[in-house]
């Protein structure tokens, strides 16, 4: 009896130990599929990262080839306005009576573009000290081009045949136009030939750029001026509504060196009225007097 006992026990002792070695290798095998596990979630974290960094950079390296480009294409296009092919040469000392004229260029700084266009004496002004509004957009006088067109016919009849070459021009081209001038010939030389975006003629449609076909190289230039269109043109130009604009030596009162190839609609009357004066259109209606 005792016998039978002792094997009971021995059996039982034995089946503990067969449970607690199954116990430990199963928790052992536990433990080794989560280290599995974490393992393979740290790989899959650390490819995504170097997946993402690897499209970051091709990414990154896409946008630098496109900035490229598109500064390449910047410069390649060449932006054409009223910028004249002469340089403004250096100021003369000034007057004393127009020092305090030229210290801003003719400008009022600080001034606020106004939300309507003025008319003085029922004249459009378009000035270094009448702006337009920065949304007045018209587009190129239908008048003008009329009057323009009558004109360069009776001009091809006498051998030159006229182009406007740059008419209406918006606020937002025309601050373009101005940036760049600026950036190459500083702020004080480009005041003297570019208007400051919402200060230009051009805005209004009625200011007319006008060259000779065939004579490109005298395009911008004073020497158009000294031309046979270019003399036909400032003698003949009243009789279809255009005067010359910035004549000459009225810089002091225009703002502008002379462009002999800017011409402003006004009408027939009102243009031959101004050109039998030998005013500007700012001394003609008394501007600023």
């Amino acid at each position: 009896m005792k016998n039978k006992k002792k094997h009971y026990t021995l059996l039982g002792i034995l089946l503990i130990m067969i449970i607690a070695i199954v116990s430990i290798v199963f928790i052992n095998n536990n433990l080794n599929n989560e280290s599995e596990t974490i393992k393979t979630e740290d790989q899959a974290i650390s490819e995504e990262k170097e997946n993402g960094l690897e499209e970051a950079k091709e990414n990154s390296e896409v946008l630098e080839d496109e900035l490229e480009n598109s500064s390449d294409s910047q410069d390649e296009g060449k932006v054409e306005g009223e910028e004249p092919h002469q340089k403004p040469q250096q100021q003369q000392q000034q007057k004393p009576e127009d020092k305090k004229y030229k210290e801003n260029n003719g400008y009022i700084e600080g001034q606020t573009l106004p939300s309507e266009p003025t008319y003085i004496k029922g004249v459009l002004i378009a000035n270094k000290k009448y702006p337009l509004p920065k949304d007045y957009a018209p587009g190129e006088n239908v008048e003008a081009r009329a009057a323009f067109e009558l004109m360069a016919q009776e001009a091809k009849t006498l051998g030159f045949e006229l182009v406007a070459f740059s008419t209406y021009r918006s606020y937002e081209y025309q601050e373009l136009l101005y940036n760049k001038y600026v950036e190459r010939d500083g702020k004080e030389n480009a005041d003297r030939y570019s208007a400051r975006p919402g200060y230009s003629e051009h805005q209004t449609g009625l200011a007319f750029d006008i060259g000779e076909k065939g004579r490109e190289d005298l395009w911008l230039t004073e020497a158009f001026g000294q031309s046979e269109a270019g003399k036909w043109l400032a003698e003949n130009a009243h009789r279809y509504g255009f005067i010359l604009r910035y004549p000459k030596g009225k810089e002091h009162i225009t703002g502008y060196m002379y462009e002999s190839w800017h011409f402003r609609y006004l009408g027939v009357e009102l243009a031959t009225k101004v050109k039998d004066s030998g005013l500007t259109l700012e001394e003609y209606l008394g501007i600023d007097k």
